[in-house]
């Protein structure tokens, strides 16, 4: 087994360290044996499947599903906030919040941001990683000087110093030509796409080019290359899978490090093929909640004439997942007093919930937010249910 990096002797605080820096995966042999290659086969069939089950009207589901995404990809660097919370800060009613909640609908952002550029064709750059990061970290308390720019400081992984961290990453001085060999990898179009993801994603955390994030910045790079390669509308949402199995994870990170690439490899192939069911589980149950909608509001009108806006608003969802007057009035060209009566009557038919009491609304907010509780609970990934 080849090694995949050696330490190199660096200077901090005063005191002598030692980082870990990877080899070029220039250098490397990354080659797959057949039964890696089947897994990652069999990973891409199984998004190629999940991708069939997408129709022409699939942007509310692409919604749902790169929110699952921002949410699980979140949790795991221990981020986490009540969807709705989540749901608020994206649609930034009122005054866009600070916190949890602002943080990762910030990586519900940078991760449409990529899908975005991965289907405009467009090779990849250290300054689209740097992109990404200035959105990931919008809202964040990290300092100004250290958003969407490669670190100029020694950094490592765990621990409060180098002297107890999990790992000491690369030094400043090594991340140019890092960062330079890994875009010239991610931008290949001659390799397994899965395997591909995989390789990139863990170089990647083990170069850890910036100051906080990077985790979430892998995660995306990993929805950027499986959108591009294979030629997706969306991702899977793989950090899902990932978050069900956090130990596994890290421990496929260490095992790529230490030289077992294979190994790392058919994790992450499962992950992506788990990720794949997981949106054709959703699709399936977004589905399924409309009909029953339907069916109930059918059931229970006694002039379909005069409900036709109740109908109508059910095509907004799953595309919006909070809904005002305002918004219901302007979509539907009403009033907003039939909106408001037309919200009420959906949350009379439990299909919506009233968010939230106000004697007055703030300036510049609605007196009533309303919600689907239905198709919140789809949204978070199934460690924060």
């Amino acid at each position: 087994m080849e090694p995949a990096g050696s330490e190199v002797e660096v200077i901090w605080n005063g005191r002598r360290i030692h980082a870990f820096v990877p080899r070029f995966l220039a250098d490397r042999d990354l080659t797959l044996d057949a039964a890696v290659g089947a897994r990652t086969g069999a990973a891409a069939s199984e998004v190629a499947h999940a991708a069939e089950a997408l129709d022409a009207d699939y942007e509310p589901l692409a919604r749902l599903l790169l929110r699952a995404e921002g949410v699980a990809s979140s949790y795991i660097e221990g981020v986490s906030a009540p969807v709705v919370d989540v749901v608020l800060a994206e649609e930034q009613v009122g005054a866009r919040p600070f916190g949890p909640a602002a943080w990762v609908a910030s990586n519900l952002a940078a991760v449409s941001q990529a899908v975005i550029g991965a289907t405009a064709d467009t090779a990849l750059d250290v300054e689209t990683l740097c992109s990404w990061h200035r959105t990931l970290m919008t809202g964040s308390p990290t300092p100004e000087r250290y958003i969407g720019v490669i670190r100029n400081e020694q950094g490592w992984i765990g621990g409060t110093s180098p002297f107890d961290a999990h790992l000491v990453t690369p030094p400043p001085s090594a991340l140019g030509g890092l960062l330079d060999d890994l875009v010239v990898y991610v931008n290949r179009v001659d390799i397994d796409p899965v395997a591909q993801a995989a390789i990139s994603h863990a170089q990647f955390e083990i170069i850890h080019p910036f100051a906080d994030g990077n985790g979430r910045v892998g995660r995306v790079l990993v929805a950027w290359l499986l959108t591009r390669r294979l030629a997706l509308l969306v991702p899977p949402p793989v950090s899902v899978a990932i978050a069900a199995d956090v130990a596994g994870y890290a421990s496929g990170l260490v095992l790529f490090r230490l030289g077992e690439h294979r190994r790392w490899v058919t994790w992450f192939a499962d992950a992506v093929a788990s990720g794949g069911r997981a949106q054709r589980t959703l699709i399936t149950h977004v589905d399924a909640i409309k009909r029953r909608w339907y069916e109930e509001l059918i059931a229970s009108a006694r002039r379909p004439r005069s409900d036709a806006a109740v109908f109508a608003a059910l095509e907004l969802l799953p595309r919006h997942l909070v809904l005002t007057s305002p918004v219901l009035a302007d979509e539907l060209g009403i009033s907003r007093k039939a909106a408001l009566a037309t919200l009420q009557r959906l949350a009379t038919a439990g299909i919506l919930e009233r968010h939230g009491t106000r004697s007055r609304a703030a300036p510049g907010q609605p007196a009533a937010l309303f919600v689907s509780r239905d198709l919140l609970g789809l949204a978070g990934s199934s460690p924060l249910r």
